[in-house]
């Protein structure tokens, strides 16, 4: 809106839509108060209460994106406390009691939520922090879905409810149309940078969960959602998502210790990830030990060469090495010598796994679930 078209709009009733530009006339100005496309409330506002109310929105959803502590919230409290009464306005009273309604949700206080939502409704029926928070006082994800798209059936351009719409596809495990919703989100708000700075975690957990569809268990989600894995949750991961040890339980469910107990037994999990050490160690490792790469190296790769009923598999790279005068790794951080020589470069060649700066293979580093789904599935 152009300065040089200011005018001065008086209150308007609720439920009639008007067109809104901004003015300054006497220290004060017009200004848009919420923010719902086919309704816009206005009131007469000084640039500080209006500059105040957008930074309540900011404070709200970067403690929504991070999560609050109590702390936050009371500081977030005082921010709507020095808002209120400033403006009387039903539309402004709404909007501040849509967002008290949220900050009771951050401390679990539903009943609390629900009374400020109530308020919020009954000042102004459409703003658009009291839809929002309708969306959340909803405990059953497909019901809140289903609001939000009849809400965005008329306000298509809306990013705040594209953000709710991935975040309840999120909640549904349907990951890849959650980044979907996500993304259109934060294109259409460039004006509120912090949506996106806030929600891009949720944004970008989908993405590594892309693959998982609606109905995949809770924990293999929860282990795909960790940046680190144990050798439970990889035989987890395995046993549920693929037919590979079939080998083993024969198509039946296993407990997980004993399963770990058979691999390592047979080999399919080895005793160390340590790829500098030549002799293997007597000790057993724990089904607690975080797998790293080197750990996620051998055992797809022998549970490769087993699948495929080709043990020779496993001497591919080392049988080729031993005819060769003065051989070098072509992986600059692995040894030739190196027990894992086979298992490492068996899994970068046939693309199970990748060379993350394009030269080294950093066997160290821990495999998070969502990275280890990846790597399993392409067996």
């Amino acid at each position: 809106m152009k300065k040089n078209k200011h005018r001065i709009l008086s209150h308007i009733l609720l439920g009639v839509m008007v067109m809104v530009s901004a003015a300054a006339l006497s220290g004060c100005r017009t200004a848009p108060i919420a923010f719902h496309r086919d309704i816009i409330f206005a009131a007469v506002v000084d640039a500080a209460t209006h500059e105040g109310l957008a930074e309540l929105e900011e404070t709200i959803i970067r403690l929504d994106g991070a999560g609050a502590n109590r702390e936050d919230i009371l500081r977030a409290r005082r921010q709507i406390a020095e808002l209120e009464g400033s403006v009387a306005d039903p539309a402004f009273e709404a909007i501040l009691a849509a967002w008290s309604g949220r900050l009771f949700l951050m401390e679990g206080g539903f009943s609390d939520a629900q009374r400020e939502y109530n308020r919020s409704i009954s000042l102004s029926p459409r703003s658009l922090p009291a839809q929002v928070l309708s969306f959340r006082l909803e405990r059953d994800p497909a019901r809140r879905l289903s609001m939000i798209d009849q809400s965005l059936e008329t306000d298509r351009s809306s990013g705040e409810l594209l953000v709710e719409r991935g975040r309840v596809l999120f909640d549904l495990h349907r990951f890849f149309e959650s980044v979907a919703a996500f993304d259109a989100a934060f294109v259409l708000l460039p004006e509120k940078p912090f949506y996106e700075e806030s929600y891009r975690i949720f944004r970008d957990r989908a993405w590594e969960l892309r693959y998982l569809g609606q109905g995949t268990d809770e924990r293999i989600v929860e282990i795909a959602g960790q940046g680190e894995m144990t050798w439970r949750d990889l035989i987890h991961i395995t046993q549920s998502e693929t037919d590979l040890l079939r080998f083993i339980t024969a198509g039946r469910e296993w407990p997980l210790e004993t399963l770990f107990g058979q691999l390592v037994d047979r080999a399919f999990i080895p005793h160390t990830q340590d790829i500098t050490m030549i002799e293997w160690p007597l000790s057993r490792p724990s089904s607690s030990e975080l797998v790293r790469r080197s750990g996620a190296a051998w055992f797809l790769w022998h549970i490769n060469a087993e699948n495929r009923a080709n043990r020779g598999l496993l001497t591919r790279y080392s049988s080729r090495f031993a005819n060769i005068p003065n051989p070098r790794s072509p992986v600059p951080d692995l040894d030739i010598q190196s027990p894992f020589i086979d298992s490492i470069l068996g899994c970068v060649e046939s693309e199970f796994m990748s060379l993350p700066d394009g030269r080294n293979f950093m066997p160290d580093e821990m495999v998070s679930g969502s990275d280890f789904l990846l790597m399993v599935r392409r067996l």
